[in-house]
């Protein structure tokens, strides 16, 4: 099918060079022209604004922020002048209200918009694994998909609002850096006591460990299902507290002076411990992230 593609950064590229390879007729558009032309040479049209890349009849955007999105969309020879029909497929992770400002503005010019954001770095967007999460009008993400087939290893709908999908990845996102600092500190907690990282790496490996959690608590936490407790908060301070006291004097290497460096490991402490002096104590650990209030 016939598509532009706008913004041609680390992922950007990797997801025109998976197009191309696919079949589709591609034409890029980049601030930067310069980065348009290897495509060229590969047999994309390069384009001279965004306005005339959506010739096309659907464009894809890959930008870096909101201001970007903004630029491209609303600004002179943006999208929204490329007249009636335009699909945008927005795979840019923006903000909720952007999002919410792009369905109403193409909408009132005739257009049809869905948010199709993507999870992976840069070397899986080349390798065509990206994971796709898609939210939109059923009809306008079945005119998509052969594109979601090219760039990405599957495809999730979440719904038929295109901030659906902008909601679903910066969850996702919000959730990796805590996970870097907990790997991060389990790597010291077992570190402080000789286990080398790659030894507790192959374990978390062999267990599937981040599987094994969110499959265990997470329908937990969706139905609110706190009691009677599988393993009740009580107990799970008893272990957060083991955790502390197992790097309490210890070298860690990089530990900072906060909690033996254990920063995230404390505050979950302070945190059941609030939970606990509020009644909450036989509740399950799973509801460490509702109001203390035990009722």
């Amino acid at each position: 099918m016939e598509v532009a593609f706008l913004g041609l950064g680390q992922m950007g590229t990797g997801m025109v060079g998976r197009l191309l390879e696919a079949g589709h007729r591609v034409t890029v558009w980049n601030r930067d022209g310069a980065k348009s032309a290897p495509f060229a040479a590969r047999g994309a049209q390069v384009a001279a604004s965004p306005a005339a890349a959506a010739r096309a009849g659907t464009a894809m955007t890959m930008l870096a922020n909101d201001a970007a999105v903004e630029a491209v969309v609303f600004g002179a020879a943006g999208l929204l002048a490329a007249g009636p029909g335009l699909l945008h497929v927005s795979c840019s992770t923006v903000g909720t209200a952007l999002t919410e400002r792009l369905t109403a503005a193409h909408a009132a010019a005739g257009q049809r918009f869905v948010s199709a954001q993507v999870l992976g770095r840069p070397e899986v967007a080349a390798a065509g694994r990206l994971s796709v999460i898609a939210a939109g009008p059923p009809a306008d993400l079945d005119a998509a998909q052969p594109l979601f087939e090219a760039i990405g290893a599957g495809t999730t709908r979440m719904g038929e609002r295109p901030v659906m999908a902008t909601a679903a990845k910066i969850a996702l996102n919000a959730g990796i850096p805590a996970i870097i600092q907990m790997l991060s500190e389990q790597l010291r907690i077992a570190g402080a006591h000789g286990v080398p990282p790659a030894r507790l790496l192959e374990l978390l490996r062999a267990a599937d460990y981040g599987n094994r959690m969110i499959g265990s608590y997470g329908p937990l936490i969706a139905e609110q299902r706190f009691e009677p407790a599988g393993f009740p908060m009580r107990l799970g301070r008893k272990d957060v507290g083991l955790a502390l006291a197992a790097v309490e004097g210890a070298a860690v290497e990089g530990a900072a002076a906060d909690a033996a460096g254990l920063p995230l490991v404390a505050w979950i402490a302070a945190r059941m411990d609030a939970i606990i002096a509020a009644g909450g104590g036989e509740r399950d650990w799973s509801a460490l992230g509702q109001p203390p209030a035990a009722g």
